[in-house]
């Protein structure tokens, strides 16, 4: 796996020469080619599927596309994508994650390539996802033109839209999202958001898992979820943005002591102990 992680082709060709075997997942449930397209490795990527390597094995954790598309590595994704037709990689497949990857892509936004990537290769729009939005909609509430642009040609006319233009779209999705939630439809929301959030930092997804979390904050802010992501950030090696949002997790919670040791971790990252003694000895 970590010749694989490295970049280091002929390490991989080495193992394969010896009987490695290139299908074996890890305690993650990662496989070599799940570990080169994530980490935008192309030639470990192409080497993989030149020996007949399943190019959408799933053991557990996602296709490689998913996590090539998560991490964004578009010449991985690129690579990945132009083997659909011999490979049978499937562009519509969520597999153990609960969302499409053109639902992902439209719904967390900064992915507009891979919308292009996925769109050209054949992924449905018209998968809706849990809530029944498809991607059209979903970049339309982010105000995403470009994406919006994409799609239109590519969606089946929504009933609930009247005007079934690229203004129209954006115009509902809007109005749509400017309506608040019942308090019912609020906490099923939070409930759903929060889990989705937490199975990916189980999974040891910490980038994904931040954007999760950014998504559950935009709905409903708590200092649970600012210290969950803050972690994941320190996880990722950005202390700039673990201080972020532990120092909105204290304003929350003052007192709280967890929000105090994200703050102390946040600060001895950056290198800065007086800051980090003084919040531990706030907890």
């Amino acid at each position: 796996m970590s010749s694989a992680q490295s970049g280091d082709v002929s390490t991989v060709k080495y193992l394969l020469d010896h009987g490695g075997d290139l299908t074996k997942s890890d305690a993650k449930g990662r496989t070599v080619l799940h570990h080169a397209a994530c980490i935008g490795s192309c030639t470990v990527t192409e080497f993989l599927l030149s020996k007949g390597v399943a190019v959408d094995i799933d053991c557990g954790r996602g296709t490689p596309l998913h996590q090539a598309a998560t991490n964004e590595q578009d010449k991985t994704v690129k690579i990945l994508l132009e083997h659909h037709a011999d490979g049978g990689a499937d562009v519509n497949r969520g597999s153990s994650l609960p969302m499409t990857p053109l639902v992902f892509t439209t719904g967390w936004g900064g992915y507009t390539n891979f919308v292009k990537f996925l769109s050209k290769a054949g992924a449905d729009p018209n998968i809706p996802d849990a809530y029944g939005n498809l991607p059209i909609e979903l970049a339309a509430k982010r105000d995403c033109m470009e994406e919006v642009e994409m799609l239109f040609p590519l969606t089946s006319p929504i009933p609930t839209i009247p005007n079934w233009s690229i203004d129209g779209i954006i115009s509902h999705a809007k109005f749509e999202s400017a309506k608040p939630l019942d308090r019912r439809q609020l906490e099923q929301t939070k409930a759903t958001l929060k889990a989705h959030a937490d199975h990916l930092f189980s999974l040891k997804d910490y980038k994904v898992a931040s954007k999760a979390y950014g998504v559950s904050i935009d709905v409903a802010p708590s200092a649970t979820l600012y210290a969950n992501r803050s972690l994941c950030k320190l996880l990722l090696d950005d202390g700039e943005g673990a201080l972020s949002d532990a120092l909105r997790c204290r304003m929350l919670r003052p007192n709280w002591v967890k929000a105090c040791y994200r703050q102390a971790a946040a600060h001895k990252l950056l290198k800065e102990y007086k800051q980090a003694c003084d919040a531990l000895l706030d907890a």
